[in-house]
């Protein structure tokens, strides 16, 4: 079973963001149903907007996600304190989720990407603006925050999550922690992907897996990304192999030793863009609630704004037409190219949501 006893399957959810009990049993009716949720990084509203809105077309909850450099530019890339920068991007970005997200009528999770030792500051940082969102509200600011330790040794990755999980579980958060090596680079933290599609690197050993569990999971919840081959971002076919069974091992040996059925943890997949559908609805099936898309959407919305640009060039050139004299403001409005990106994520994201199974199956009542 999921971590938690307040996990209850079947159950309604007020909509908004989830955390604490109603975050498990969102989880809880993941496992159960056999679906996952898309986990979308974000830079700005247009982005954040734009998720909600596929979200709720689709009738389904979402993750929504910031990287250290994501919520960076959320505060402004003209921030002189770049440290601070991170704190207030990602503060600001959760404040208006918070804001917006009950009026879609869909539940979302808010989260954090890939913090490596160097992050761990804002990691921190960010765990004490929750403890003041729960004094406020009585809910933490984020539903959870993921640690990346992957480049270091598996005891100090361990060890080190384990200090932070002991700050986030009293705040009935969950913590993300990577296990083996994600190829690929998520805003400066990543490792190059080798010639060979069987990097040992690149895949989690089960034991692993279970060493992690029986450590952390006592002191609160914990989610794994345990590494199958997966990576960030798109890369020509056949570089890399992907290899879910990875996931089934896993969880058969932490069912194994510490029971919970036959997919006891939450199993988080990372680099999703560019994966073949087959290896992603297998990856589901192993218990696999989250799947990271960053890189396609990105292209979604880039790409009708490019278009947008192509079909009405003189407009971002002149205010003034000089061959009508005619003026171009409703053209380069900056709301008209914009919707344009949302709407190319929110297409992006109809796809996602059929993928992993998750249209018309949001809690939130």
């Amino acid at each position: 079973m999921v971590q938690g006893s307040q996990a209850q399957s079947g159950k309604k959810l007020q909509p908004g963001v989830v955390t604490g009990a109603d975050y498990l049993t969102l989880l809880e009716a993941c496992r159960e149903g056999g679906y996952a949720l898309p986990a979308v990084n974000v830079v700005g509203t247009n982005s954040i907007n734009a998720v909600l809105e596929a979200a709720a077309k689709n009738k389904s909850d979402v993750i929504i996600q910031l990287s250290n450099g994501g919520a960076r530019f959320f505060a402004g890339e003209g921030c002189p304190d770049a440290a601070a920068a991170r704190v207030l991007g990602a503060v600001s970005a959760a404040q208006h989720v918070h804001t917006v997200a009950k009026a879609y009528g869909i539940c979302v999770v808010l989260h954090t990407d890939h913090a490596d030792r160097s992050l761990l500051g804002w990691v921190n940082d960010m765990i004490d603006h929750g403890e003041e969102h729960m004094k406020r509200t009585g809910k933490p600011l984020f539903s959870s925050h993921m640690i990346d330790l992957s480049a270091e040794p598996l005891d100090v990755n361990i060890e080190e999550c384990a200090k932070v999980l002991k700050r986030m579980a009293p705040l009935g958060m969950s913590l993300e922690i990577e296990l083996g090596v994600t190829g690929g680079e998520e805003d400066g933290i990543g490792h190059d992907v080798e010639e060979s599609a069987d990097n040992a690197h690149l895949y989690t050993q089960p034991e692993d897996v279970l060493k992690a569990w029986e450590v952390l999971s006592p002191i609160g919840h914990v989610t794994m990304a345990a590494s199958f081959g997966n990576v960030h971002g798109v890369y020509a076919p056949g570089n890399v192999k992907l290899r879910p069974e990875i996931l089934k091992a896993s969880q058969e040996a932490v069912s194994k030793k510490f029971g919970g059925g036959d997919k006891p943890m939450a199993l988080v997949f990372h680099g999703g863009s560019g994966s073949e559908k087959d290896k992603i609805t297998e990856a589901v099936s192993y218990g696999v609630f989250k799947m990271n898309i960053d890189t396609d959407t990105q292209f979604a919305f880039a790409e009708p704004v490019g278009a947008y640009v192509d079909a009405n060039p003189v407009a971002f050139k002149h205010q003034i037409d000089p061959a009508t004299g005619k003026p171009q403001k409703k053209l380069y409005d900056p709301r008209k190219w914009l919707r344009a990106g949302e709407k190319g994520i929110v297409k992006r994201l109809d796809e996602a949501f059929a993928d992993l199974g998750s249209a018309g199956r949001s809690l939130a009542q």
